[in-house]
């Protein structure tokens, strides 16, 4: 049986897990720090890079003694070299090339954007390639047709702000605290969705691109006239979000090549109403609709690890004890820049 221990730390969540070939999570690990970063309103690397250099390895030697495997019982050690804040993922990539050389096991040095890629098929033992792809994951939000291991052709990426950054904004903007998204999704429960006047961006124009910016201003200047209740701020954000996600996406399915499956990760894809629509989206289109379950959407390093096992299957080398981290690094490097974006690697 294969088996790959996964680490992440590629934000401000201290994760590591064992993963089987067959998909079997057999032990895993995720210490938040949202307590640390919540006085502040959003992460602090150099808080968030400490907390990692003191959880991580107590922790693999937690999950690992859970799993009931030893070092030299591994097939490949997968860890997050970026993109990331990028003293968290040394962290993270540093510790995992001590313990491949101590265990003299391959390195794999995995693209955390990939190991949200692949996540689906971590739960989903059908989801086959190829497959068109929602990546709403922290400051990303992709559209990308997933063709293999390593394979993937962008169509789409936000010129300003993502969809999760919008959330978090829209939680400061209330007053909400931090993690905004889950906030925001509670609070938009009980407002209506159609109480405050708000626009969705390109939404209607030709190029699927995103972007969310102009929302995360009128949603300020809502708040500001004292118009309308937080609820309902809230929800007509949430839906504003979600009319200018499912536009996209429509552009974007009728310029890709055919796909069976459209399939959502991140952690945006832990929102019940953006996995709702999204559903309803495939459904229209007579698409297979795949999601990972909700604990495999925000960062983990169950994923990470199955990006391991993926790249495994394929043959895939290890890579080099001296591979640098990265705080950037695009899952399409020959995707052609989009206008006005800033770099979103």
């Amino acid at each position: 049986m294969g088996i790959v221990l996964g680490i992440e730390s590629s934000c401000d969540e201290t994760a590591a897990a064992v993963v089987a070939h067959d998909r079997s999570i057999i032990a895993q690990a995720i210490a938040s720090q949202d307590e640390s970063h919540a006085p502040y309103g959003g992460v602090v690397p150099e808080i968030a890079a400490r907390a990692h250099a003191e959880r991580l390895a107590p922790m693999i030697e937690t999950v690992m003694h859970e799993a009931g495997v030893a070092l030299a019982d591994l097939d490949a050690i997968a860890a997050t070299a970026g993109p990331g804040l990028i003293g968290g993922v040394m962290v993270g990539l540093v510790t995992a090339k001590a313990l491949a050389m101590a265990a003299d096991v391959p390195l794999m040095a995995i693209n955390h954007l990939e190991g949200h890629a692949l996540s689906p098929r971590l739960a989903d033992a059908e989801l086959t390639f190829p497959y068109a792809l929602l990546l709403v994951s922290g400051g990303h939000c992709q559209i990308l047709r997933v063709e293999g291991v390593g394979r993937y052709r962008r169509l789409a990426t936000t010129i300003d702000d993502a969809l999760g950054e919008a959330f978090d904004k829209t939680a400061k903007i209330l007053g909400l605290g931090f993690p905004g998204g889950p906030a925001v999704e509670r609070l938009a429960r009980e407002g209506d969705p159609r109480a405050v006047p708000l626009p969705r961006p390109l939404v209607g124009t030709a190029d699927p691109q995103f972007s969310f910016a102009g929302l995360k201003s009128a949603v300020l200047r809502a708040n500001e006239s004292g118009r309308h209740t937080p609820p309902d701020i809230a929800a007509s954000f949430q839906q504003a979000a979600i009319d200018c996600v499912i536009d996209r996406l429509t552009v974007a399915l009728n310029a890709m090549e055919p796909v069976d499956a459209l399939v959502v990760a991140g952690g945006v894809a832990a929102n019940a109403s953006v996995r709702g629509a999204l559903e309803g989206l495939a459904s229209r289109r007579g698409l297979r609709f795949s999601a990972p379950p909700p604990a495999l959407c925000t960062d983990n390093a169950a994923m990470i690890a199955w990006a391991g096992q993926e790249r495994l299957a394929i043959g895939a080398p290890a890579d080099p004890l001296d591979i640098a981290a990265r705080p950037r690094w695009p899952l399409d490097p020959a995707a052609d820049p989009v206008r006005g974006a800033g770099y979103k690697a």
